[in-house]
């Protein structure tokens, strides 16, 4: 309990010097100490919880939190459509669904060329192993049902929740038959279809698994949509590169048509009168930049290839194409774009590794790009501008979020992906940052003893608030429904 102690302490002390708090529903409300209050100090204290799925330890929670895991896949899960259930749970979005239960579409980050996961001739792609299943849960996290409802696509990393009943999936990657070897060195050469796309899934169906190509073909990372001008804004996670923040303007409203077309146009943020505004570096409190778009000529590409043989289009080459022609307009430089939520006329979108000092190169940098602990943005769409909300002072406040979700109450929760401790943050309208939860899993399987450096990924809340859902993401990945009085925790 000592080092949880030393490092909340830490993390109190600085969360406020670090933070830029400004506009949105963050505004008019005051910063105030994590310990101001003796009370809520102590409740907000972790400590060691049991799952009530089996007894174990594999969260630390506040006082009178709950927990239960589902869908551990450390041992083989078989879904109610006779598919195996893979890892690498990722993102994840959670709607209503029948009997007053959840319907939860969660992401798969799988890599490399093998059997697709699910049923193999639905596949978008024969030879990938990623995409999305869909779990009926009730508030508790128990399991009434489950299927496979994507596959064929790779790297689904994270996704967006869609307010006419979808979730947008996306891939982390740009592998195709067209493209030579990723980084793990795997070849592409029996891939059948090329990836680096978005796909719409329903929340209690299959996906048409055909990519929304206009949308663009880079690292995407997640998606939030603007309901009130129908605009779709998107993320790029590019690991050695600097990232791109874009949207997409369908051609026709999907709150009209509830669903996204393959017809519109794909654009860049740059910041106007600063070209190539390098925004991964570290930024002064409450920076404000106001924005313009440039437009993608070519979002989805295809380079030359012959079939059974290795593409002469370089992996970094084709993970860069299409934010080079942003950037050759004077789009902004960001560092590894992870997670994005839309709340009330505001995009907040973190930047993993951004807030520390500028690259000297536009990469590839092997340890990703970008030399700081993390920001949080907030783009506002009605005003075109953007503001820092908030930036990391270094690991111990906070440490390389991802995957962020807003409360009910408008409180931003961010998942940590480091490779030490992995929490799960509260972000307050006051600008407080805080400890949720805290990853104590440990492997039953005996070979990988502890695992508390996985990340925390998909954090999504019910819609009526009740429970926070959350995947830790490895190999064997799991997920878990949290509970507990989440107004006074302040979330």
């Amino acid at each position: 309990m000592t080092e949880i102690n030393r490092r909340s302490v830490l993390r109190g002390a600085a969360a406020v010097a670090g933070a830029a708090v400004v506009g949105g529903p963050f505004a008019g409300f005051l910063a105030r100490s994590a310990f101001a209050d003796a009370d809520s100090a102590s409740f907000r204290q972790l400590r060691a919880i049991p799952d009530l799925r089996d007894g174990m330890v594999r969260l630390w929670l506040p006082e009178g939190f709950q927990y239960r895991s589902f869908h551990d896949t450390e041992f083989p899960v078989v879904l109610d459509d006779g598919t195996l259930l893979p890892g690498r749970h990722d993102g994840m979005a959670a709607f209503n669904g029948p009997d007053g239960n959840i319907l939860l579409v969660r992401n798969h980050e799988i890599n490399g060329p093998g059997a697709p996961m699910g049923i193999a001739g639905e596949a978008y792609d024969s030879r990938a192993r990623g995409g999305t299943t869909t779990i009926e849960v009730n508030r508790f996290g128990e399991v009434v049902r489950s299927f496979t409802s994507c596959n064929g696509t790779q790297m689904n990393c994270s996704g967006g929740p869609m307010p006419w009943g979808s979730w947008i999936s996306c891939e982390e990657t740009i592998n195709g038959p067209d493209v030579g070897p990723d980084f793990t060195g795997a070849s592409n050469v029996t891939l059948t279809q090329r990836h680096g796309f978005i796909f719409e899934v329903p929340k209690d169906g299959q996906s048409d698994r055909q990519p929304i190509t206009n949308a663009g073909r880079f690292a995407h990372e997640s998606v939030a949509f603007d309901p009130h001008d129908g605009i779709l804004y998107l993320t790029e996670d590019n690991f050695g590169f600097p990232s791109g923040f874009y949207r997409y303007i369908p051609a026709t409203n999907p709150m009209q048509s509830a669903h996204l077309d393959n017809d519109g146009r794909l654009q860049m943020l740059a910041v106007a009168d600063q070209p190539n505004a390098n925004l991964a570096a570290e930024q002064d409190r409450r920076a404000t930049y106001q924005v313009e778009w440039v437009d993608i000529d070519d979002p989805a590409p295809t380079f030359p290839f012959t079939p059974g043989q290795t593409a002469p289009t370089t992996n970094d080459t084709a993970l860069t194409y299409v934010g080079n022609q942003g950037r050759a307009q004077g789009a902004a430089y960001f560092s590894r774009l992870e997670g994005s939520a839309f709340d009330n006329g505001v995009v907040y979108f973190t930047a993993t590794q951004g807030g520390g000092p500028a690259e000297t190169s536009l990469g590839p940098i092997a340890d990703g790009y970008g030399n700081g602990s993390g920001q949080i943005w907030a783009y506002h769409t009605r005003s075109s501008h953007l503001q820092l909300l908030y930036q990391s002072t270094g690991p111990d406040v906070l440490d390389f979020p991802d995957n962020v979700t807003t409360s009910p109450r408008g409180t931003l929760v961010l998942c940590e992906d480091n490779v030490n401790d992995n929490f799960l943050r509260g972000l307050t309208r006051g600008g407080q940052l805080f400890d949720i939860a805290l990853n104590r899993l440990v492997s039953q399987l005996g070979a990988k003893p502890t695992r508390f450096n996985d990340e925390f990924a998909g954090s999504t809340f019910s819609p009526d608030g009740h429970t926070l859902f959350v995947n830790i993401q490895a190999g064997n990945g799991m997920s878990f429904a949290i509970w507990g009085n989440w107004d006074r925790l302040g979330v």
